[in-house]
């Protein structure tokens, strides 16, 4: 298995930005094709456990539409062959000094392109 061949590694990049920009923009439709749409599509987030994709798109839909800019750092993007991969990074939101947030996403190359089909999100104290 080949372990991030370029083209495969700038594809899941890309797809990786337009996700983070569809996030910090509350752009609820992109996010939502992104994401599988299927009942074994798994979202931890920072105070939820949301088990298929009905569930997710309801969260979506019910979070608040501001106070969604952060800045990333220390993103890692692994592809494993052609149709596979991690996407990891921190994030800092101004709104929350102190604490740094944990992003991390399985990508799956799917018919219709790139998808995530399991995703964590945690936040805790900054390490000094």
């Amino acid at each position: 298995m080949e372990i991030n061949r370029p083209e495969v590694l700038a594809e899941v990049t890309a797809v990786f930005e337009r996700y983070e920009a569809a996030l910090v923009t509350n752009d609820v439709a992109l996010l939502d094709e992104l994401f599988s749409a299927a009942p074994t599509t798994i979202r931890y987030g920072i105070a939820e456990n949301l088990y298929g994709i009905e569930a997710i798109r309801a969260f979506r839909l019910a979070r608040p539409s501001s106070g969604l800019d952060r800045r990333l750092g220390d993103t890692v993007i692994t592809t494993y062959g052609n149709d596979f991969a991690t996407a990891s990074t921190l994030f800092y939101r101004d709104s929350a000094p102190g604490k740094v947030g944990r992003q991390m996403q399985a990508w799956v190359r799917m018919p219709a392109g790139w998808r995530v089909v399991a995703a964590h999100v945690s936040v805790i104290d900054e390490p000094a």
